[in-house]
């Protein structure tokens, strides 16, 4: 029986952080479903149709390496339905520091009161990630500053797509 995971976030933008568990949880799982987060209260910096082309774009290589199925879809209500619909029993939640441990935990318990049979795990960030944030990485590109150590390529095209700029060529 094939195992499916389910992995929710804004990836608005998609960061190396985001790509180091998408990458471990690969070997965890079958399928792989990427959840960006969309919520008719909260605007992104990056459409959700870009946020999906990006994903879709730098997560292919990865999907070839491990001969995972990666599926990019959006969602909007509970992480749990989403999961549920998608035949998920695994959500995988990626955790940079205490903070987050302490947010995602508490998250996770109640996932786990709201469905019982979906299992979260939490995937540590590798420490040449564990600094990057996506809400940091956006600060960074609208004061002018250089995000190419935190973002790849493409998403730094989406990045400057959405601020109206023209992208500065990666180092």
């Amino acid at each position: 029986m094939a195992r499916t995971g389910f992995y929710p976030g804004s990836f608005d933008p998609v960061t190396y952080g985001h790509l180091d568990i998408i990458a471990r949880a690969a070997r965890l799982v079958d399928k792989l479903v990427l959840g960006v987060g969309v919520h008719h209260g909260k605007q992104g910096l990056i459409a959700a149709e870009a946020r999906i082309a990006v994903l879709e774009t730098v997560t292919r290589p990865i999907a070839e390496h491990t001969g995972v199925k990666i599926v990019v879809t959006t969602f909007g209500g509970l992480t749990v339905e989403a999961a549920r619909k998608h035949h998920a029993g695994v959500i995988i939640r990626g955790l940079r520091d205490a903070s987050d441990f302490d947010y995602e935990v508490q998250m996770g318990q109640m996932n786990a009161g709201l469905a019982p049979d979906i299992e979260t795990v939490f995937l540590a960030a590798s420490p040449a990630t564990r600094m990057i944030a996506s809400s940091l990485v956006k600060q960074i590109a609208r004061m002018g500053g250089d995000i190419t150590l935190f973002i790849p390529k493409e998403a730094q095209e989406a990045v400057a797509a959405a601020l109206g700029e023209t992208a500065k060529p990666s180092h």
